[in-house]
């Protein structure tokens, strides 16, 4: 069996440092180890538009700056398949197949939906195709031959889902399509970076990201006025690690070599931590770490960022070509599907044979 990759993500805005260090950074790793047959990313349009439908421009825009995030954080088109998930048109059949072996109740239950859901308020104006999402999903999974995905915590039920769909489908029509299995980010600081200002979810609408676009004045004033402890009001102070948006960041970001070069004082993460303990430490001097650790990290991606801004007729043919090669394969998996289930009415010769005798 090949070893298949699949992620993406929604263009419903420019990606942030959450996407960074939750999936982006290990995708640029597992791209580059080449432990892998295939490698799709996926710009996942028909998903964004389940609750952005009466809103496409929105969609539309942002399709081409997730393309750019992707190119800037070092996203290899020659290694790695980027695909605009509409032009896959092999998805909305196995979408359609597969909602005939889910039943409502069991999308009911899926934690994921339930939870956005509760953030979105729909109350009775819920779209079928947000509430079908899981199903949606098993279909972009599946419509590779997907094996490994890389998710953060929240999509867990999503991909138990599609594993449900995978059985379902091969107790029923034989050997057909293949198990995914999640991969989480190794650090458990990563898995769901907070906002900066504390908030447990880090979204455009609630401003506090910090987007990998932002040049570096934009990130400097983000961070210092990111939220620390609010009881660490005198530099002498003894500080709360735990919570403190500087520090979490830095558990995500500080790398061996960075007190070296920005902070020598200090020998390592957690001699800064205690000393923050302790207090004498005050909040601006580890934010300024902070910012030019971030910085180390981000300037490499706006320059490769500002190139492909001046390119964009290359960012266009790589997504023209991805969504090309992805949707060939997805072909022959909806093919494969067919054939098992025995609807392949025009090609297969037992049932010609049936009727026309």
């Amino acid at each position: 069996m090949d070893k298949v990759i699949l992620t993406g993500d929604r263009p419903t805005g420019r990606l942030h440092i959450g996407h960074y260090v939750g999936s982006l950074r290990s995708r640029v790793e597992l791209q580059n180890k080449g432990d892998y047959d295939k490698f799709y990313i996926m710009i996942a349009d028909v998903q964004a538009l389940t609750d952005n439908w009466d809103n496409p421009e929105k969609v539309r825009q942002n399709i081409i700056e997730v393309a750019l995030d992707y190119l800037s954080v070092g996203i290899d088109p020659s290694k790695v398949t980027i695909f605009i998930q509409s032009g896959v048109k092999g998805l909305y059949q196995l979408t359609c197949f597969y909602m005939d072996v889910v039943t409502l109740a069991r999308l009911q239950r899926n934690p994921t939906i339930k939870s956005e859901l509760k953030m979105r308020e729909f109350g009775e104006s819920i779209p079928v195709g947000f509430r079908t999402y899981p199903i949606s999903q098993a279909a972009d999974i599946t419509g590779f031959d997907a094996t490994i995905i890389p998710v953060g915590d929240d999509q867990l039920p999503m991909i138990e889902q599609t594993r449900e769909i995978v059985r379902s489908i091969n107790n029923i029509y034989g050997e057909t399509l293949y198990e995914p299995e999640a991969v989480l980010p190794s650090n458990d600081a990563c898995r769901r970076l907070p906002g900066t200002d504390g908030n447990a979810k880090m979204s455009k609408s609630l401003g506090n990201c910090i987007y990998l676009a932002d040049d570096s004045d934009t990130v400097k004033k983000k961070v210092m006025g990111m939220y620390t402890d609010p009881n660490h009001i005198r530099v002498e102070d003894p500080g709360q690690v735990e919570g403190n948006m500087v520090f979490t960041y830095l558990d995500c970001f500080c790398k061996e070599d960075s007190f070296e070069k920005f902070l020598p004082e200090f020998k390592d993460l957690d001699e800064l931590k205690d000393a923050y303990k302790k207090g004498g430490l005050g909040d601006v001097k580890i934010k300024n770490f902070l910012y030019q650790v971030l910085e180390e990290e981000l300037t490499p991606v706006r320059e490769k960022r500002k190139y492909y801004e001046e390119h964009i007729d290359e960012v266009y043919e790589i997504l023209k070509k991805g969504t090309e090669d992805a949707s060939k394969h997805c072909d022959q998996v909806v093919d494969r599907l067919i054939k098992n289930m025995k609807i392949n009415y025009f090609d297969n010769k037992e049932i010609i044979e049936k009727y026309t005798n």
